[in-house]
């Protein structure tokens, strides 16, 4: 009341204030007024023209990397377009008005035609789409109304991956069309090919909505998950948390607005335990068998199970399964049992060891005190093969007298046989599953097998003397390379059995973003019920192998003159394996092995090499090997200590 005597009396400056205040009301009740009537009609028409998209974007999947960093599994942008089919439900009534021009149609006949009207309207929309861009666009009748009845809250994929003159026409003015859209989304991208394809896995499309998921959205962009590999067994952290924006498009198809309601959260890293450079070098020396070979490659640190190489071979290259697999390239890939380039054969290859588990059957003996430390330089009589009944199993070493280290190094069946027959079934058992042999190794990759090493019950119904003599020298059983390469590890490191690891830690995306590390740290499985000096002697006889004249793997390491190393500064114990597959009574194919570590004096690595089809263990496996180890020993000796390649030329 006070402010209108100050009005009445006349007060210049509160009158100014006041008539200030009534002009500022004026304008907004005006503004008001043609907002809510004199312009409702305009604002109720651009309401009905806009379309309202509630669309779930996917997050960037986390990289894979190994021990120092070098990225084998990154992103990169992907220029996608899209064509969202409820948007055009107003052109597939009109189209079928049309076409149905005042007609009489039962149920069925009104069905097909609004079937063939949705088609008609989206094909025309697909042809200019072809001819703005330079690209036709294939859809199919069945494709479009499978997608239209079944995914609704997707939308439909026309073209990924576009050139960026194809993106540049599409985005000329004259270029919109009802329902079409271009997004840009992350594309997984292995930057290193077929290097670590099969630890790495592959991804497959998962366009499916989960959970509470489905409820928060209208749309969902195309995303992946991970199939088989550390794509698979990491996917939860890899994959991040996927985001939600709204946005308004127009009847000409224009973006109006986008609001981010949740933004997409990116995965975390996983940085594995491989060296690139050593799994490079590794799958090298494999593919100096031949361009056909097949077969495995596994490097492990001894000192803590670290799997610093995994090759199988052939491999694929997991860009491939980014876009659809053609019928005959999966044809290709899944039904010629010699290729098989997706099967990993390092740790789902199930093989028999051949001569490799003498170090088992060695143990056995020992523990079972058939052999002794007095006993092992006895001379046994090796007449060139072992008759077991009226059955002969032939000896690949010559007839003569053996002690243990000349029985080893030459891989006599006949010593190996005797000594694990006199052993016994659950003396060869027990030394086996020390190693844990028919089991797991823990992986999370979808990829694994556990082999064929049968528990005492199980052995003692089906393994009979014959059974158990072949299973002294390796046949019988199954086991994969990355178990061989456990076991060589714990017989190199004095006793120790490492769980596998292939993943060191998991790591933050970017800094800053609230997310922890989480490390993983190395897991003793168990410790070998093993005497430390025998194992000491299995070791030397593993090193006469490779350095003694005689050797199963002496040829491998020296060359033609017999007197020079081909290595320089390693010394390397290894073992040999050579093992028949029979079907029917007939040998179909041979499994050749060299299970081996280096350096002799303070093992750090151990390497095993399986090929399927091979000629020998010595004269296939083992050269792979000591080029393995070639590598290893150039990139120690190197300044820079990381990763020269070699000249292939031993």
């Amino acid at each position: 009341m006070e402010a209108f005597e100050h009005l009445r009396r006349g007060d210049a400056r509160v009158r100014v204030v006041g008539y200030g205040i009534l002009a500022a009301m004026l304008v907004l009740l005006g503004g008001l007024w043609y907002v809510q009537i004199a312009g409702s009609q305009e604002y109720r028409s651009r309401i009905r023209q806009q379309t309202f998209r509630s669309v779930r974007v996917p997050a960037v999947r986390g990289k894979i990397k190994d021990r120092a960093g070098v990225v084998l599994a990154d992103n990169r942008p992907s220029y996608n377009l899209v064509l969202y089919i409820e948007e055009l439900r107003p052109l597939f009534d009109a189209e079928y008005t049309r076409l149905r021009a005042g007609r009489r149609l039962s149920p069925a006949e009104q069905s097909a035609l609004r079937l063939n009207a949705r088609y008609q309207v989206a094909r025309r929309i697909l042809d200019n789409l072809g001819r703005i861009i330079g690209t036709p666009i294939e859809l199919g009748e069945r494709e479009l109304h499978r997608h239209h009845n079944q995914w609704p809250y997707r939308p439909l994929p026309l073209l990924e991956n576009l050139s960026p003159e194809q993106v540049a026409r599409f985005l000329e003015p004259a270029a919109v069309l009802p329902g079409v859209d271009l997004e840009v989304l992350p594309l997984r991208h292995y930057p290193q090919g077929t290097m670590a394809a099969h630890v790495l896995g592959y991804l497959t499309r998962d366009d499916m909505a989960r959970g509470d998921e489905e409820l928060s959205f209208n749309y969902s962009l195309p995303t992946y998950q991970g199939a088989v590999g550390i794509e698979a067994g990491y996917d939860e952290d890899l994959r991040g948390r996927p985001g939600l924006k709204s946005v308004v498009v127009d009847s000409l198809c224009y973006r109006e607005s986008e609001t981010v309601w949740n933004a997409a959260e990116p995965g975390r890293n996983v940085v594995l335990a491989l060296d690139a450079g050593l799994q490079d070098a590794t799958a090298t020396a494999l593919a100096t068998l031949g361009k056909f070979v097949r077969g495995a490659a596994v490097v492990m640190d001894v000192a803590n199970g670290d799997v610093l190489a995994l090759v199988s071979t052939p491999a694929f290259d997991p860009n491939e399964f980014l876009a659809p697999i053609s019928a005959q390239r999966w044809d290709e890939w899944m039904n010629n049992p010699l290729f098989r380039p997706i099967f990993n054969r390092a740790t789902q290859g199930a093989y028999p060891p051949g001569s490799i588990f003498k170090v088992v059957t060695a143990l056995g003996c020992f523990d079972s005190g058939v052999l002794t430390f007095a006993s092992l330089t006895n001379q046994f009589d090796n007449p060139g093969y072992f008759r077991l009944g009226r059955r002969t199993i032939d000896d690949t070493a010559p007839a003569g007298e053996y002690d243990f280290r000349r029985a080893f190094k030459r891989s006599s069946n006949t010593y190996f046989i005797h000594y694990g027959l006199e052993a016994g079934r659950d003396a060869i058992l027990r030394a086996g599953h020390q190693f844990f042999l028919g089991e797991g190794a823990g992986l999370q990759t979808r990829q694994e097998v556990s082999g064929y090493f049968p528990e005492a019950d199980e052995a003692k119904r089906r393994w009979s003397t014959g059974n158990l003599a072949n299973v002294c020298i390796g046949q019988e059983i199954t086991v994969t390379p990355l178990q061989m390469a456990v076991m060589t590890a714990a017989v190199a490191n004095g006793g120790s059995v490492w769980w596998p690891r292939l993943v060191r830690q998991i790591e933050p995306a970017e800094p800053g973003l609230g997310q922890e590390t989480t490390e993983i740290a190395p897991r003793l499985r168990g410790e070998l019920d093993a005497n430390r000096q025998f194992l000491a002697i299995l070791r030397e006889a593993m090193l006469a192998d490779t350095e003694e004249e005689g050797g199963t793997a002496f040829l491998a390491f020296h060359a033609s003159d017999r007197r020079t190393p081909l290595l320089e500064r390693y010394r390397v114990g290894g073992k040999t394996g050579t093992a028949e597959v029979e079907r029917a009574g007939r040998v179909v194919d041979k499994i050749v092995w060299f299970a081996s570590f280096g350096p002799y004096e303070s093992p750090r690595y151990a390497v095993v090499v399986m090929v399927e089809g091979g000629g020998s263990g010595g004269a296939t496996c083992a050269p792979v090997a000591r080029r393995i180890f070639a590598y290893i020993e150039e990139t120690e000796a190197s300044s820079g200590g990381g990763g020269q390649r070699l000249a292939w030329n031993q």
